[in-house]
């Protein structure tokens, strides 16, 4: 059992817990409970809440501390307090130079004394803050020296019900009181009050934790901490309660950790014991590997290698993911790891999520793999069915030795003769089941999972759990810092004139229209009259070329192979160019609408010049720029380190919208939180390694891995335990 653990968790100081019988089944649907009924329960399924289980680990976001309950009469200036007050009028003061609509309420209670509450852009509480309505306000007060009253500005506000009862009533105020995110209309005061009867009733609330770690770390017993997490004994500090802290928070967030990275464990251990592939790693498979080599390789790239080399020479499968920033030749180490599998006499396997992806990548590594005699083929999708048949007899037959491709790949009648090496670009974008599928066409493959969207640990140690982690965290030699610079769309000009002196100089240069799949024919029109609008208006005597996705694979080889070898001296792009091309005398990245993207998307589009010997330059055109938004291309303007720019990438936009699209492979958490909560994934990773490599009995271990493949497996298809 891991020591640190424990001094994380009992170093907080947390105060005693108070232990609650908890009387309902787990599994009672919430629309047979009082206050429910069919219409609410439909809002409350749009928020996965279906059982009371689901109800009861739908966990607060944040904390008020409502105990100093004070009648108006008693207020002071600069105290936070909560009054119970009845509306006694209201107005909208309209301030028309600055538009604000500031919305005035005057509250009164049994003193008689008046408090006013302020909301300025608040006039749509007019219709709700009628004269009569009783509500608990809570805020700062302040003096309004010109009225003589005091004031709440923008007071968090809840209505309640002449026919609450005294209860009901104690749950909102003179207490520390939980905040729901509303389900539809249901909203937080009535979430608190579902919650509160439900855990008054509930009959029982086991405690699957493991015994061994439950009383080393001297946890809460589980029914215990849910009571807790929802309604906070007295004395807890609400500033603990809203960084996570409390014991109870802890312990939740721990077991959910631990639950997760247990099932992760029992993976990685049974794929190791999986029968695999042992490749030969002979004199010709390394000479053959030396032939792609266009330059001398770095350390990195050297040391990953030898990772990945060393993987596929064990009897058991390899399960590795290769991460790296850009520029830094993940797309070399794939064709080499590739060759050690076609020299073997086995297929490979290359699957991208987009058919840009696709496409580019076989753009890339079709003239790598024909130096050393190999052919690569694409499929995706969009092909004739004609075409299609002959792929996919070809691929069964072993006539294609790599095939490159979308999701096409993972269709049913899609078989290969000996597939080998199964290569992942961009895994986070498929769901589990189809990364399984393809896994599944060949017998035990090895399988590498590339990506060029730099990683924070505490997010590959949840996504890719299951998988050994390999990083080139160096570039090559030589490369200068890319300037960054941003203009606004009204000074593209600007931009444009620093285009033409590098191209003056001899230097080529990318402007690009980043796509999000949905509007692939948008950004692709954008993108064709921007080419018609630099050719013929500001680039008249300069050659331009264009593309995008929507070409077919023979335009898309022409217009690359005319930009690679100077025909053309500026190509107009979709993000088509996001990943693989490698133009060393491209030395401008134009990213037009900049603020629609992603941090690390715009990254990996910067990462296109800086590849050879000049300084190059990326130039980020916007509209109009929300706060967020500022805060991205500063942060790009500021950094080139990929690590660096996930980081605040993932903080500005939370892990659900990190990678742009909405996949299964991300833990969907409760109340663990990965960035906020680091410390505790560590500690529980520590602690389920060592329970599921030395588990206190067999018998303990059996219930584990009940436990996770009832619970937890339906949640996270990540976690196939068995």
């Amino acid at each position: 059992m891991n020591g640190s653990t424990r001094l994380l968790y009992t170093s907080l100081n947390f105060p005693e817990a108070y232990p609650e019988d908890l009387p309902l089944a787990l599994d009672t649907a919430l629309t047979y409970l009082k206050g429910v009924g069919p219409a609410r329960g439909a809002m409350l399924q749009s928020r996965g809440l279906e059982t009371v289980e689901d109800l009861i680990n739908y966990f607060p976001f944040r904390y008020e501390d409502r105990s100093n309950l004070k009648t108006i009469a008693q207020l002071a200036p600069g105290e936070l307090a909560t009054v119970i007050a009845e509306v006694r009028s209201t107005k909208v003061s309209g301030m028309r130079r600055r538009n604000i609509g500031l919305f005035e309420a005057e509250f009164t209670d049994a003193s008689r004394a008046i408090v006013l509450g302020k909301w300025f852009h608040g006039a749509y509480l007019a219709d709700r803050l009628l004269p009569g309505t009783r509500v608990a306000l809570f805020g700062k007060i302040e003096f309004d020296s010109y009225r003589g009253e005091m004031q709440i500005m923008h007071p968090e506000l809840e209505y309640l019900s002449g026919d609450d009862d005294e209860a009901d009533s104690a749950l909102h105020t003179g207490r520390i009181v939980p905040v729901y995110e509303a389900a539809g209309k249901v909203n937080t005061r009535a979430i608190r009050v579902l919650v509160h009867r439900v855990l008054q009733e509930i009959a029982e609330v086991e405690d699957h934790l493991p015994e061994s770690v439950r009383s080393f770390l001297k946890f809460p017993g589980r029914a215990e901490a849910i009571r807790a997490a929802h309604f906070p004994p007295p004395g807890t500090p609400v500033r603990m309660l809203n960084e996570f802290r409390s014991p109870a928070q802890f312990r939740l967030i721990f077991e959910e950790f631990f639950w997760l990275e247990c099932g992760l464990e029992i993976k990685r251990q049974r794929a190791r014991l999986m029968p695999g592939i042992q490749f030969s790693l002979s004199d010709r498979v390394r000479e053959q590997i030396k032939k792609l080599l266009p330059f001398k390789p770095t350390g990195a790239q050297k040391r990953v290698l030898k990772e990945i080399a060393d993987d596929m020479a064990k009897p058991c499968p390899m399960n590795r993911l290769l991460q790296g920033d850009v520029g830094s030749g993940k797309t070399i180490v794939g064709a080499e790891a590739a060759v050690i599998a076609l020299e073997n006499g086995y297929q490979v396997a290359i699957l991208a999520p987009t058919e840009i992806l696709a496409s580019q990548h076989y753009l890339s590594l079709k003239p790598l793999l024909n130096k050393v005699g190999y052919e690569a083929a694409l499929l995706t999708g969009s092909f004739p069915a004609r075409e299609k048949a002959k792929l996919k007899e070809m691929l069964r037959t072993g006539l294609i030795r790599v095939a490159i491709g979308t999701h096409a790949l993972l269709e049913k009648d899609v078989e290969f003769d000996n597939l080998g090496l199964v290569i992942i670009d961009e895994q986070h974008r498929f769901g589990v089941m189809q990364r399984l599928g393809l896994v599944q066409k060949g017998v035990t493959p090895d399988v590498l999972v590339m990506t060029a969207t730099p990683i924070p640990r505490t997010l590959a140690m949840t996504i890719y759990g299951d998988l050994d982690i390999s990083v080139i965290d160096e570039l090559p030699p030589g490369r200068k810092k890319i300037l960054t610079k941003h203009y606004p769309s009204d000074q593209v000009e600007l931009a444009y004139s620093a285009m033409r002196q590098e191209v003056d100089a001899g230097r080529q240069a990318y402007v690009v229209y980043p796509v999000i799949e949905e509007s692939e024919t948008q950004a692709m029109k954008a993108a064709q009259q921007m080419f018609e609008h630099l050719s013929a208006e500001v680039f008249p005597d300069i050659p331009v070329g264009l593309l995008h996705g929507r070409l077919g694979s023979g335009e898309k080889e022409a217009a690359m192979e005319a930009f690679k070898t100077g025909r053309t001296k500026i190509l107009v792009s979709t993000t088509v160019i996001e990943v693989g091309v490698d133009v060393p005398n491209a030395t401008v990245m134009v990213i037009e609408q900049a603020e629609r993207f992603g941090l690390s998307q715009l990254h990996q589009l910067r990462g296109r010049v800086g590849r050879g010997g000049e300084q190059s330059y990326c130039m980020l055109i916007t509209e109009k720029l929300s706060d967020t938004g500022k805060e991205r291309i500063r942060t790009l303007v500021d950094s080139q380190d990929g690590f660096v720019i996930a980081e605040m990438d993932l903080k500005l936009r939370g892990p659900g919208e990190f990678f742009g699209t909405k996949q299964s492979g991300l833990p969907s958490l409760r109340i663990a939180n990965i960035l906020r909560d680091p410390d505790i994934l560590s500690a529980a990773r520590n602690e389920a390694k060592a329970f599921v490599e030395r588990p206190p009995s067999p018998e303990a271990f059996s219930r584990a891995v009940i436990y996770i493949k009832e619970h937890w497996q339906r949640r996270y298809g990540l976690v196939q335990v068995g």
